[in-house]
């Protein structure tokens, strides 16, 4: 907003001498609107018709108005809201009719079906690059699918119940590459099993990947190698249960620990190489961690804790995996904790609290493709919603060059398939 009566250069107003020139920061004003988050245009196109023959005649509408009620957009935002924050359709659907504009539930998941099919091109290319990451996070959370429970169910009443009637959502990270990568698979499989599914598509000239999770052989992904690396936070976190009756001992473990964390956090900082932060953690944390576990051992073999006391779980637990605990201290690039697994898998327990299942295995299909694509857009700290809108709107192009149209690239696609065509 330019000023009404003055400009740079002009003579100042108040003291007539000198001169007024522009400031850097303009002064802001800002007004925020509230709206549905899907909204509507009705084009009401006039017809005719003749009173002799029945002929009707109907205005045009506006270029760029067809027949699809609705556009990429809408489809977006709903798998957005649903999948991306939590909310579910019959929410998303009482929302709508508040502010005047109807969404049936029936209606948004017909949109979203069939935009995971569009999608599902990226959802594939997203697992082969993730098979080929040097680093690989994974974990499970509890899932409930309709279809399953009931296929429980008449098994049992059978008299031929199912060996696993679990059902998981499994959380999987791809790091260690330049632009981390996130998926989700829900159904009867463990996160080990989904891994391994995910580590056939990992070329055969790749080094051996190092993997982190808790402790779980569930975890495992079979017959294929990696390098197993345990979670530190779920080791430190049974000290932190029984700090209290403890805390001693616990202090003299949480502390260790602490500077562990503290090592780590300065690396990152100071933006070390793998190697380097290896060099670091070997140079710092090593001697802490020698310490403790002498510390520890003697606990045990001088007996002056109970086995069966938290604190002796505790050290137990330290005790039987360290070698997976401390991988950091051999491996380059060995994270310390499962933490960044844990927070993608916070999107399925949103999801699970506020609509408590998925109707089928088709549906959970559904979730994690959109689940997938949203938070590893997060995760590149890129739009989700503009991601999607891109995707959605160029499913041929998709289709063609998945690689093209990751989310750390597809401005590039997006800006030539929508310039126009040469000698226009």
């Amino acid at each position: 907003m330019a000023h009404a009566s003055l400009h740079g250069g002009e003579v100042c107003q108040g003291c007539l001498k000198g001169k007024v020139y522009p400031l850097q920061e303009p002064s802001k004003r800002v007004r925020v609107k509230g709206m549905a988050p899907l909204v509507a245009t009705v084009w009401e196109c006039e017809r005719l018709r003749c009173n002799l023959c029945g002929e009707v005649y109907t205005a045009q509408a506006p270029e760029g108005v067809g027949e699809e009620k609705y556009d990429e957009t809408a489809v977006a935002m709903t798998g957005l809201l649903k999948y991306g924050c939590g909310l579910p359709f019959h929410r998303i659907e009482k929302l709508q009719a508040g502010a005047g504009i109807p969404l049936p539930a029936a209606t948004q998941w017909e949109l979203v079906e069939a935009a995971a099919s569009k999608l599902q091109p990226a959802f594939d290319a997203l697992v082969n690059q993730a098979a080929q990451a040097p680093v690989l996070h994974n974990d499970d959370t509890v899932m409930k699918v309709l279809a399953l429970t009931r296929e429980q169910v008449q098994a049992a009443a059978a008299g031929a119940p199912l060996k696993r009637t679990g059902v998981h959502t499994s959380g999987l990270l791809a790091v260690g590459q330049e632009h981390p990568i996130a998926l989700f698979f829900t159904g009867r499989q463990h996160a080990g099993e989904n891994l391994a599914d995910v580590l056939q598509q990992r070329a055969a000239e790749l080094s051996t990947p190092i993997q982190m999770s808790d402790a779980q052989t569930a975890n495992v992904p079979g017959e294929f190698a990696t390098l197993w690396a345990n979670c530190l936070t779920h080791a430190r976190r049974g000290f932190v249960d029984v700090a209290a009756d403890f805390p001693e001992e616990c202090t003299r473990v949480l502390e260790a620990l602490r500077e562990v964390y503290r090592v780590d956090a300065v690396a990152r900082k100071e933006g070390l190489t793998p190697a380097q932060r290896l060099a670091r953690h070997q140079r710092e944390s090593r001697p802490v961690l020698d310490a403790l576990k002498a510390w520890l051992e003697e606990q045990v073999t001088q007996r002056k804790v109970e086995p069966n006391s938290g604190l002796g779980q505790a050290i137990a637990y330290l005790r039987k995996h360290w070698e997976e605990l401390t991988l950091f201290l051999r491996e380059e690039g060995a994270p310390l904790d499962n933490n960044v697994c844990e927070r993608a898998l916070k999107k399925v327990i949103l999801h699970r609290k506020n609509a408590l299942f998925y109707q089928t295995l088709n549906g959970a299909h559904v979730g994690d493709v959109f689940m997938s694509l949203i938070h590893t857009v997060e995760l590149c700290e890129g739009n989700p919603f503009n991601y999607l809108v891109a995707l959605l709107r160029h499913p041929e192009a998709l289709a063609q060059a998945p690689d093209e149209w990751m989310p750390w690239n597809y401005q590039q696609a997006l800006a030539a398939a929508d310039a126009p065509p040469s000698g226009t």
